[in-house]
């Protein structure tokens, strides 16, 4: 007997509908918090980022050991080891500055895209669409430069646009497992 793999696991999406509602409510919750409580969620993610930091900086330097047991090179390992621990302790003791090296980052690279964007515009003929490039470009050039301008209001609106989109994505989800819901007890 031949079964449908896609009824299959629609049934099982179905029976299990409110583990769809739990994380669309989670999704939901979160981008509620990032929208009223941007200060807030820009510390959670710069302490989750200190976090990793600190782990990935741990395995680089057990890595670095189990490679000396084996007389491998291994001291560029425990360099990367502590560069990534250190950058995990400052940014929990400098929890400001890392959000706003991550925006500045962040303009950095809008800078130079959207001026390789111009650049690249020059080589292409106006009938194959220069100027949208030309557009993207500036577009790029000033978002960067407001970045720069304003590096805090930069963290907070990257917040708030992350918020929008776990509120979005939590209500679909919701509303997903009532569609799912429907389904299971029929």
């Amino acid at each position: 007997m031949v079964t449908n793999p896609i009824a299959g696991m629609n049934a099982v999406l179905a029976k299990n509908w409110w583990a769809i509602a739990v994380r669309g409510i989670l999704g939901v919750l979160f981008g509620l918090t990032a929208l009223f409580l941007p200060g807030a969620t820009m510390l959670s993610l710069v302490l989750v980022f200190a976090a990793y930091a600190v782990v990935d900086g741990a395995a680089g330097i057990l890595a670095a050991v189990r490679a000396a047991q084996r007389h491998e090179r291994w001291m560029l390992l425990v360099w990367e080891g502590i560069v990534s621990i250190a950058a995990g302790v400052l940014a929990v003791v400098w929890p400001g500055l890392t959000a706003v090296v991550f925006v500045i980052m962040v303009a950095v690279w809008a800078l130079m895209t959207g001026g390789l964007m111009i650049g690249a515009a020059i080589r292409l003929h106006i009938a194959h669409g220069r100027w949208w490039l030309v557009l993207g470009g500036i577009v790029s050039v000033l978002y960067g430069a407001l970045l720069i301008i304003a590096p805090l209001l930069g963290a907070l609106v990257l917040t708030w646009w992350l918020g929008a989109y776990a509120l979005v994505f939590g209500v679909s989800l919701i509303m997903l497992a009532f569609k799912l819901r429907s389904h299971a007890k029929a």
